[in-house]
Order: structure tokens, then C-alpha cells, then sequence
């Protein structure tokens, strides 16, 4: 894991849009099915949007029908942290980029068709994708 990024608020603001930091910053959530990486099929890296970490890769993503990506594992161990989360009156774990304590989403063990039989439900506002050919 690389040394953690502190930012003021005023510095993620100027960084990022207003919905980014709703969600990044400020552990909102975008509306299901809204996000443009929902439906993202190719290989590549899904990284954070606020550091530029990488997350997850494509082989971990999944159609989860929930309406926002979904993988079965991080990229790395230590890439994402976890925290207990319960903000809307009951136990989720939330999950939050290691390098920038930025909100992505929740991880939930509802996926017994993955290998690891979890489902990271992220925000598609809080990544971005690195296509496979990008540096070709």
C-alpha cells in the first residue's frame, strides 16, 4: 500500500465534482442503475476517482442485478479498507479506498456464485476504468 492522501475539503472539492465528493467525500450513493460503469464490459482496471488507486480488475466483476458494478474481490488485500457502517439502522460493511479514506461502497456475502462468495457494491462515480489496450 502506498503512503496515505490527506486532503482538506476544499482540496477533494476542487478535485472533484459535486457528485463526487457527495459520494467520495461524503459516503453518499448514486442512484441504481445511473452509473456509467455499470454496464462496462471490456479488461482493465477499475481504480479509484478521487486518488487514481487501482481497485479491482474486470475478472473480478460481476452482474449482480443490483444496479450498481459489482466485484468479488479487490485488486490487492490492502487496497481497500473496511468499516462498520450503521447508518440506516442496520450492520453493513462499508468499503473505502486504503490510499485516500475515500467512500466506494459496501460489501455484502450474498454472492455464493462468486469465488469468494461476496459482493462489493461500488458507487460507479467513485471509480474509473483503465482499459487493458489504454496503453497500447
Amino acid at each position: 500500500m502506498s503512503t496515505p492522501i490527506r486532503k482538506t475539503d476544499a482540496e477533494w472539492r476542487s478535485l472533484l465534482n459535486d457528485m463526487e465528493f457527495f459520494v467520495l467525500r461524503q459516503a453518499g450513493t448514486e442512484r441504481p442503475g445511473s452509473g456509467a460503469l455499470l454496464h462496462e464490459d471490456r479488461r482493465g482496471v477499475y481504480r479509484c476517482r478521487a486518488c487514481d488507486a487501482p481497485l479491482f480488475t474486470s475478472a473480478a466483476k460481476f452482474d449482480s442485478h443490483c444496479g450498481w458494478p459489482s466485484f468479488f474481490d479487490p485488486n490487492e488485500k490492502d487496497a481497500v479498507t473496511y468499516h462498520d457502517d450503521d447508518t440506516l439502522g442496520h450492520r453493513r460493511v462499508e468499503v473505502r479506498c486504503a490510499t485516500c479514506d475515500s467512500h466506494l461502497g459496501h460489501v455484502f456475502p450474498d454472492a455464493p456464485h462468486t469465488p469468494t462468495g461476496l459482493r462489493y457494491c461500488m458507487n460507479s462515480v467513485a471509480l474509473s476504468f483503465t482499459p487493458d489496450d489504454a496503453s497500447a
